[in-house]
């Protein structure tokens, strides 16, 4: 919460309504995004533009019927009418010379876009010509695309029937071709063009054909006896395409000013029919000087993009694939437009080729069929370039002056700008993004393509989908290899988003970087280099051009460092990766404790011994090392593996694993035993699986621990530890219960399935036998159970961290988060919150301000479902969490309902002792600490819609034996600092930082007894402990360890109940023993200044901190109440009803942080509050 946005006040709001800064200033612990969500990868989206079935057209058949110099007898032509073929005139030469030269131009022009195919002309041909062409290119292209172009303007127009027409050897005769033959010869794929009129006849036909030969298909495969399935299968034809120039019904245009041919022109030469199409038209007029012939002079060439015919043609083909994009379904899309190079220009091309020809009313066809395009907005932009191109032309010529390139890509970037600037988020994609595409081809607008192209992709999975789809793919990858410094940290965003949405791209640029990979490896650690002391910007300061990620606070827990930045250029390289494993040193975070984030896996320090420091080289994880623990024979001694000592990383690993197997985490524990049994499987002298025996039967003695103590892991249900603490139980037969809000009103249930063990193989040996003793027979049912036995041998764990982790690039960095939008609805809420917060502060502070002369107006009592321990008041809202042994109670204290009820998690021989609740201000959570040092936090609790659920849960204090006598654990929270205070019974008071969620320091005690209370003011850094012995402590975190300790009162002579530092500069420690002798100290003065006397024999005490009162439970059964002055206010003993039944034994109390309520918890089950009279409140 650091952002200025957070901290500001609320705007338009009175003095009296104004939240609480103090509100808005306070960090909140655990609601980080790895807190609130659950750890897991998104769920990955069909990515649909990968082309499993990539073409090329490897054989192009061109068939060209012309027989020049005569008219086929069905086509009467006009005067004058086209002639050019080819951009030929056939009557300008003789008719074989023009035969041949109008195929040989023909051949040249599909060359332009296919130069590597094999072309075979068939001129005037025949029947068995057309046959044999056909046969032999697919022979040759086997499993290729083959194209069949026809071109039929010397001959009569396709049949109803499904023929084409060739000629007889001798041409005395048109021979029709069925279409059908013309399949079985051309095979599949194929793509076929007919230039001829009445073309749709043809597309018609084949479909009838092609259906056709399904059914023969279907009906071979059916009957084995039927003629057809003794003969060749026919191809299938699902794979062809087909461009045919005009409808069924229709004749092929014949302007004079444009060449006969024109489909085939508009395929093949779209850009210089284009430009004299557009010269044909009235708006021509607008340019002068501009004629037909001019435009043949166009300097450049198609593919330079720097002159002004190539610049036309880059310009076309981001028109024509836009138009695609934004008309096409996506599958039909990236078949068409992505699959083949030539198909793809053909179809490119096909557009120019509707729009033209639907202007002289003939309407081009396809095989799949497109949606009409001629009509699109983008043609307006196409006419506009060639308009600007155009009106240079005579100064170019004439004058010879410098080409104006086109403004068209740096305008489509700009509205592709504005779409992504001034657009919703529920809209339709942009339709300038194929031309992005494009534009990453100019080193002019590359920059400015790359930074909108960032932007585009970080809204979201669904547009990085888009951009894969629109082909963005090759582009990228192809730019990992410029050298231009300023795209590198565009790039390294935008593959970010590329690969957190489509992992498979990892094996493209693997291979990528072993081709390049010096270069590449360069890049990525140049720009490492250059961010690694990067200022972290807050997010609701980032600019919205920006392509710097908004990312969490620096101190995010890590679970190593690489000791150095030079480590990192070592492994850098493929070829130097073994070595550097071997040598890379896996050092600790500062404070001792090994945080396992994402904040669930934490260990104390007795368990978190270093696995490899700087000064301690054993401790490097080796393939060596690694080798030795498979060989090693056997897991019940570790303390036997060859050479090991208490000190190597085998016994660290192996005692990380058992205090992980007992971490109050659910999560955490179960991998945790998944790998314990998966090692003690594998450690045994014999692998082979034996029974698996009933779980009461059975428990294997785990490897002795250096410390002597083990960590306990007993059967649910079972009983407490027995006195040796040197073995463990290798499975995991602590349950882990599900949160249950139906646990009846006794003690919850604690039954759960326990863990399967196992017996090794070795066990079932005698002690004594011959020394070559074959040993147990194999039984029969060691067969079934070798299943049960593969959990082990496969106990691959996955956490799901990492892909959790990835999602985070696949999610918009760059989006003002919501929590910091004054308009979402998070933020509306928390202003809500605070509003109310500041109205309980001033409606609390009047009403003690008016004295409190008695408090025991009961205004809530009710029957708790066990036994309270420990009570706590929410700071804001009517609710209050009642402890029992090891459940949590919510009570809605004004309307007298309970809320919630539910299990705590910890096992039955440990108890609750303590609550806090976290971000009380805000979002709530509860926070539990049981009697063998676990802390577990909830959410969710008291929400009739959601269940409770466990945010985290670590083991915050170690070495700490249940006992039933001690204090159990006792905490003190700081939500200003996010620090929490643990300690208890041990020597140590445990410093936790929940925001990088690790131990942050340990302070020593100095007494033999335990810490019954802790006390923190976070503005003079001060702890104050009270202790069992009677001693008050007071310790300075800022100081050294063995100078922290500051202050030692040992004024009292027996436990102490409550010590209590007030929260104000001046503020004093208030401290209670059993005794009822309440001492008063300055922190700065050796000695009390006051000292008072109250009841004795206390068993719960709570000091308020606002309206100084105290409030003490006696054994005697009942509750009295004084104030600073040690004066009586009030007793409480008997409860308030007809009846009045007495007031059990106080089993614990606690007041209101804000309003003058008090809360007492007795051993008969009943929870009460106390408030002062109605007639003050």
């Amino acid at each position: 919460m650091e952002s200025e946005m957070l901290q500001s006040p609320l705007l338009g709001l009175g003095e009296e309504d104004e939240a609480d800064l103090t509100d808005w200033n306070l960090p909140l612990a655990f609601m980080k995004k790895r807190h609130c969500e659950k750890i897991e990868g998104s769920k990955s989206l069909a990515q649909s533009w990968r082309m499993k079935d990539r073409m090329k057209t490897v054989s192009v058949a061109l068939v060209l019927c012309l027989n020049v110099g005569v008219d086929p007898p069905d086509v009467v032509k006009t005067t004058p009418c086209a002639r050019l073929e080819c951009w030929i005139d056939p009557l300008s030469m003789g008719p074989q010379k023009a035969l041949e030269t109008i195929g040989a131009n023909l051949q040249k022009q599909y060359e332009n876009w296919q130069p590597r195919a094999r072309y075979k002309q068939s001129l005037d041909p025949t029947v068995d010509e057309v046959k044999k062409l056909c046969t032999s290119l697919r022979r040759n292209a086997k499993e290729e695309r083959v194209l069949f172009h026809y071109n039929g303007h010397g001959v009569p127009r396709p049949t109803v029937n499904g023929e084409v027409w060739v000629f007889n050897k001798n041409y005395t005769q048109y021979i029709p071709l069925s279409i059908y033959d013309l399949q079985t010869w051309m095979g599949s794929p194929s793509i076929f063009v007919y230039d001829c009129s009445n073309a749709g006849l043809i597309v018609k036909s084949f479909k009838q054909f092609a259906l056709q030969r399904e059914q023969e298909l279907e009906v071979a495969a059916i009957n084995p006896n039927h003629p057809l399935a003794q003969m060749p299968l026919p191809p299938s034809m699902k794979n062809c395409i087909q461009l045919a120039a005009c409808e069924a019904t229709e004749l092929l245009p014949m302007i004079p000013d444009l060449p006969a041919d024109l489909f085939t022109s508009c395929l093949t030469t779209p850009i210089k029919i284009a430009l004299r199409w557009f010269c044909m038209q009235k708006c021509v007029s607008l340019v002068p000087g501009v004629t037909l012939d001019l435009i043949e002079k166009i300097p450049g060439r198609l593919n330079d993009r720097r002159t002004p015919l190539g610049e036309l043609n880059w310009i076309f083909t981001a028109i024509t694939d836009t138009i695609a994009w934004n008309v096409l379904p996506r599958d039909l899309f990236q078949k068409l437009f992505r699959q083949d190079l030539l198909v793809a220009s053909l179809f490119r091309n096909f557009l120019l080729a509707e729009r033209i020809m639907r202007s002289y009313n003939c309407t081009p066809v396809s095989s799949p069929r497109l949606p009409p395009t001629y009509m699109h907005a983008m043609w307006q932009a196409w006419d506009l370039a060639v308009d600007i191109c155009l009106s240079q032309l005579p100064t170019i010529i004439e004058e010879g002056t410098a080409f104006r390139h086109s403004p068209f890509f740096a305008e489509q970037l700009t509205a592709f700008q504005v779409w992504l600037t001034m657009g919703v988020e529920n809209r339709n994609p942009p339709e300038q993004l194929p031309i992005v595409l494009q534009v990453l081809l100019s080193q002019v607008h590359r920059l400015r393509a790359l930074d909108l192209l960032g932007r585009f992709l970080d809204l979201g999975p669904w547009a990085v989908s888009l951009a894969l789809s629109v082909g963005i793919f090759p582009y990228v990858l192809k730019l990992l290899q410029s050298s231009a410094r300023e795209l590198r940290p565009l790039l390294v965003f935008i593959w970010a988003k590329i690969l957190a949405v489509d992992s498979e791209l990892v094996v493209a640029l693997s291979h990528l970087v072993v081709q390049y990979e010096s270069n590449f490896c360069t890049v990525a650690l140049q720009f490492i280099e250059e961010e690694k002391n990067y200022a972290l910007p807050s997010p609701a300061t980032t600019e919205g051009g920006s392509l710097t990620p908004v990312r969490d606070s620096p101190c995010t827990p890590r679970l190593r460092s690489v000791s150095s930045y030079g480590n990192i250029r070592a492994v850098a390289t493929a070829r130097s990766l073994n070595k550097s494993l071997q040598n890379l040193s896996l050092t600790e975070e500062s404070g001792g404790a090994v945080a396992f984030s994402p904040g669930n896996l934490s260990t104390s320090s007795s368990a978190s011994s270093t696995l490899g420091s700087p000064e301690n080289e054993e401790h490097i994880l080796s393939f060596e090392t690694i080798d030795k623990m498979r060989r090693a024979s056997s897991y019940s001694s570790l303390n036997s593996l060859i050479g090991v000592s208490f000190n190597s990383v085998y016994t660290q690993i192996w005692r990380v694993l058992l205090h992980l197997a007992a971490d109050p985490y659910p999560e955490v524990s179960d991998v945790a035993m998944k790998v314990l049994n998966s090692i003690a499987y594998k450690a045994t002298v014999n692998a082979r699986p034996q029974r698996v025996l009933d779980t009461s039967s059975l428990t294997q003695s785990a490897p002795a621990s250096p410390t002597n103590k083990g960590v306990h892991i007993h059967q649910a249900g079972g009983s407490p530890p027995a006195s040796s603490t040197s073995s463990s139980s290798l499975t995991n037969d602590v349950a882990k219960q599900p949160v249950s809000r139906d646990l009846p009103s006794g003690r919850p249930g604690t039954t759960g399935p326990a863990g399967a063990q196992y017996t090794p193989h070795s066990h079932q040996f005698p002690r004594t036998r011959k020394m070559f003793d074959k040993g147990p027979e194999q039984t029969a049912d060691d067969a079934d159970d070798a299943a049960g036995h593969k959990s082990f041998i496969s106990a691959t764990v996955q956490t799901g961290f990492c892909d959790w982790s990835a999602r985070y690039f696949a999610q918009p960095v760059m989006k003002i988060p919501e929590e910091h939008d004054l308009e979402s609805q998070i933020r509306k809420e928390r202003e809500w919150r605070f509003l109310r917060n500041s109205r309980v502060r001033r409606q609390a502070q009047q009403v003690i301000q008016k004295g409190i002369t008695r408090l025991d107006d009961q205004i809530f009592l009710n029957r708790n479902p066990g036994v309270p321990s420990v009570v706590k008041f929410h700071p804001f809202t009517p609710c209050i969490a009642v402890a029992d042994k090891d459940s949590i109670c919510f009570w809605d204290w004004e309307k007298g309902e309970k809320l919630d009820y539910f299990h705590n998690g910890n096992p039955r021989y440990t108890r609750v002792t303590a609550m806090e609740y976290l971000n009380g201000q805000d979002c709530s959570l509860l926070l539990t600490a049981t009697d063998d040092g676990a802390i577990r936090v909830w959410k969710n609790f008291a929400d009739l819609e959601k269940n409770p659920e466990m945010v985290t849960a670590w083991q915050g204090l170690s070495d700490m034996l249940p006992t039933t006598r001690g204090a159990g654990m006792v905490v003190d929270w700081e939500q200003e600092t996010g620090l929490l205070m643990s300690s208890g019974d041990v020597r140590i008071v445990r410093i936790w930082d929940t925001d990088r969620e690790m131990k942050v320091q340990d302070i020593p005690t100095g007494a033999d007894s335990c810490v019954t209370s802790l006390s923190c003011d976070s503005h003079r850094s001060l702890i104050v402990a009270g202790l069992g012995d009677g001693s008050i402590r007071v310790y300075d975190r800022r100081m050294a360890l063995s100078e922290c300790r500051v202050m030692t009162y040992r004024e009292h002579t027996a436990w102490v109940v409550k010590a209590s530092l007030q929260k104000r500069p001046d503020g004093h420690i208030v401290s209670v023993s059993v005794n009822g002798d309440v001492r008063i100290f300055d922190p700065r003065m050796p000695e009390s200044v006051n000292v008072l006397q109250i009841v004795k024999g206390l068993t719960a005490l709570d000091i308020h901190p606002q309206a100084d009162l105290i409030a003490c439970g006696s054994v005697n059964q009942f509750t009295a109440i004084y104030n600073s002055s040690g004066e009586l206010i009030n007793n409480i003993k008997y409860y308030d009803g007809f009846m009045g039944q007495r007031v059990g034994a106080i089993s614990c109390l606690a007041f209101h942080p804000h309003w003058p309520h008090l809360a007492v918890g007795s051993n008969d089950y009943y929870i009460s509050v106390y408030s002062v009279e109605k007639r003050v409140r």
